[in-house]
């Protein structure tokens, strides 16, 4: 019957099939970096914008809690903000991040006040946030749920990064290497509480269509930095090489 909620196996592998199709690991600008064929200031064009969307990341989160009453919900969400925020002196997501611009030349305070992102960038993250802050609790979890698919990009990234360029160790690919066991334990919760609560027809829709969204938010920063660092169309405001270079 077409109206008729699928099984709870069926939906997960329908939510599967989204990221197989639609995850950017299949992006061409990823092939590029992964295989080592970006320019030194290509990487550094996407530390920059990508550090739009790993800032954040703990204030979707925190926007996210703001509207949950279920206390159990919020115990559990609230690792993702630690995890990216780290504690008061050291840690988190955030600040390895920030050990890869240093390791590529940059300022890590250039990178860290968001100047130098392009539009297209901002544009994107930003209607992500918006999405988690004021879209219902089960679409926004929803669109967490390209976590299932992030341990594979990141094992790819360290493999790559560190066959094929000279700043990429331990140090520079830390955030990568942590992702690796942080990812799938943050999945885990939000896939079963999608699979939960997604009991309806109209729920599943919109719980599948909220993943779309979130693949295309993270696909739209790659077109806008293959467009404005690999075919040379940098629009006006974003980082230019040379710029915030570390001293």
């Amino acid at each position: 019957m077409q109206d008729q909620a699928q099984s709870r196996e069926d939906f997960e592998a329908r939510l599967r099939a989204i990221g197989a199709r639609r995850y950017h690991d299949r992006h061409p600008f990823h092939e590029r970096l992964h295989g080592g064929h970006c320019t030194p200031d290509e990487v550094r064009a996407w530390v920059i914008n990508r550090w739009m969307y790993q800032s954040r990341i703990p204030m979707k989160d925190a926007a996210f809690m703001s509207r949950v009453e279920d206390a159990d919900l919020r115990r559990h969400w609230r690792k993702r903000i630690e995890d990216h925020d780290g504690g008061i002196t050291e840690g988190g997501g955030i600040r390895r991040w920030l050990a890869l611009a240093r390791a590529v030349g940059l300022d890590p305070d250039y990178v860290a006040s968001g100047a130098g992102i392009m539009p297209a960038t901002r544009f994107a993250v930003d209607a992500y946030v918006r999405f988690v802050r004021d879209m219902p609790l089960l679409d926004a979890v929803a669109a967490s749920l390209t976590e299932l698919f992030a341990p594979k990009i990141h094992a790819q990234r360290i493999e790559g990064l560190l066959a094929h360029y000279d700043f990429a160790d331990d140090s520079s690919l830390s955030y990568f290497r942590k992702r690796l066991t942080e990812a799938p334990e943050d999945v885990k919760f939000g896939l079963d509480y999608v699979l939960t609560h997604a009991d309806t027809k109209e729920k599943q829709d919109a719980a599948a269509a909220a993943l779309v969204f979130k693949t295309d938010v993270l696909w739209a920063q790659l077109d806008a930095l293959w467009h404005g660092y690999v075919e040379g169309n940098i629009p006006p405001g974003a980082w230019r090489p040379g710029e915030g270079m570390a001293t």
